[in-house]
């Protein structure tokens, strides 16, 4: 078993069995960015008490902390929270040099209860409401990232690295073999580390932009698919800095270059029964699975800026860039937010096209997920799927980032489903983020106003 153990003592024979000397208590903060503590492994089992300062989910990606806005507060005694170890999630760190081992940690108040606000909490309490109907949710992500050359310098742009045949990799390189070969010993690594995580890779394939590559993950349980991708983005970072390079999920990395997406499949079945609730027993399309397609285009708009959460994700979104701008569905139409891939009645999903790489998974999926049982919830009808390209319209969609954060608070519904205080929160840090971007000067201000205004 390389991953997950269910019982205290079990996790003391597997660390003991491995030799393990280190493990690292990690949880996804607001970024998904991995935050936690290290000790050796004789402590972890020991019955030690894990403890993080509350602000630590009130900063920035820039490490700042925002001003009390609105709903925005700090805890006014920044009074510790406990990390809970999810054995289940218990598995080896395969670059590191000395025997380590890591744990994906859920986080409680000083007491043991619940904290709403935290991503993996969100997460889990969409994933309940959907218990409550005697459903589960499964998924499938598929992640895009880039490969770029080492850039020490924030000002200068980024640029593909060079493969194996010693030049940089161009464009137009989509489903290329070649294109993977060029990274075959970074791929290689990718595999090896993920088999010793546990961690499952359906597909790799090369993407359009250069150096742009997309991994696909088996469908399964969102908790389950979320850890694994916020694990995936660690893991290739990791295997691209052994090769001196760097692995980035930035929305938009390279102006002129396709974006990078995180699309996610969705179903929902039956827990007893294991039957697709989108499909009738005579293989049409149920009702649940309009409502599904509604619920996502009446409330993904106003939810699009926990799948779009930087100023940088919004550059992704633009017409002509081979991303969704509009809020219509289709089927089999790559151009729609919402597409129904080709399928039997087993296996009827629904892929949101609309979240980027850089968007933490947690919360990509809560909301993604959320806004679908919306919309079962109320039977929402959705409009009439698309035929065409449905990219030649007005956008339809939030075009920046303070417009999508007033867009979360505006309805009462999404606080029903994601939690008052994780929305507050969360609307608090982004406009936070906006500031500190606002006070950076860019190259096309000083191209065009310097000596014109």
């Amino acid at each position: 078993m390389p991953r997950g153990v269910k019982t205290w003592k079990d996790a003391a024979d597997w660390l003991r069995a491995r030799g393990i000397e280190d493990i690292e208590c990690i949880t996804p903060d607001l970024a998904g960015v991995p935050r936690g503590k290290m000790m050796p492994s004789s402590k972890f089992t020991s019955n030690t008490s894990l403890a993080l300062p509350s602000a630590l989910y009130r900063h920035t990606i820039s490490g700042d902390y925002p001003e009390e806005t609105g709903n925005f507060r700090y805890e006014p005694r920044d009074s510790d929270l406990k990390l809970l170890p999810d054995l289940s999630t218990l598995s080896v760190v395969p670059w590191e040099t000395d025997p380590t081992a890591q744990v994906i940690c859920d986080i409680v108040g000083s007491t043991g209860e619940s904290v709403p606000y935290t991503p993996r909490n969100v997460l889990k309490n969409v994933v309940q409401l959907y218990r409550d109907r005697g459903w589960k949710p499964a998924v499938a992500p598929e992640i895009e990232f880039y490969l770029v050359a080492v850039n020490d310098d924030p000002d200068y742009p980024l640029h593909p690295p060079k493969g194996r045949s010693g030049r940089a990799i161009q464009g137009g390189q989509g489903y290329s073999i070649a294109g993977i070969n060029e990274f075959d010993e970074l791929i290689d690594d990718i595999y090896h580390f993920s088999e010793k995580q546990g961690l499952e890779i359906d597909t790799l394939i090369h993407e359009e932009g250069p150096a742009q590559l997309e991994i696909n993950l088996r469908h399964g349980d969102p908790i389950e698919l979320a850890d694994q991708v916020f694990l995936f983005k660690r893991t290739i970072r990791e295997a691209a800095l052994k090769h001196g390079i760097y692995a980035t999920f930035m929305a938009k990395p390279m102006q002129g270059q396709a974006g990078s997406a995180m699309h996610i499949h969705q179903s929902v079945v039956e827990i007893e029964t294991g039957k697709n609730v989108f499909s009738n027993p005579d293989g049409s399309a149920s009702k649940e699975f309009f409502h599904f397609i509604g619920g996502m285009q009446a409330y993904v708009p106003k939810t699009l800026v926990m799948m779009a959460p930087y100023v940088n994700s919004y550059r992704r979104l633009t017409p002509d860039m081979s991303a969704p701008v509009n809020n219509a569905w289709g089927y089999d139409n790559r151009t729609t937010a919402f597409r129904v891939p080709v399928s039997d009645a087993a296996a009827r999903r629904i892929e949101n096209r609309l979240p980027g790489s850089d968007a933490n998974p947690y919360l990509a999926l809560a909301a993604s997920l959320g806004c679908g049982l919306l919309g079962i919830m109320n039977g929402i009808e959705p409009t009439a799927p698309t035929e065409d390209t449905a990219n030649e319209g007005s956008i339809e969609l939030p075009r920046g980032l303070l417009e999508a954060v007033s867009l979360l608070e505006s309805d009462p519904a999404l606080a029903e489903v994601l939690s008052a205080e994780f929305i507050g929160l969360y609307a608090g840090v982004k406009r936070g983020e906006f500031e500190t971007f606002m006070q950076v000067i860019s190259p096309w201000e000083r191209e065009f106003l310097l000596l014109n205004v």
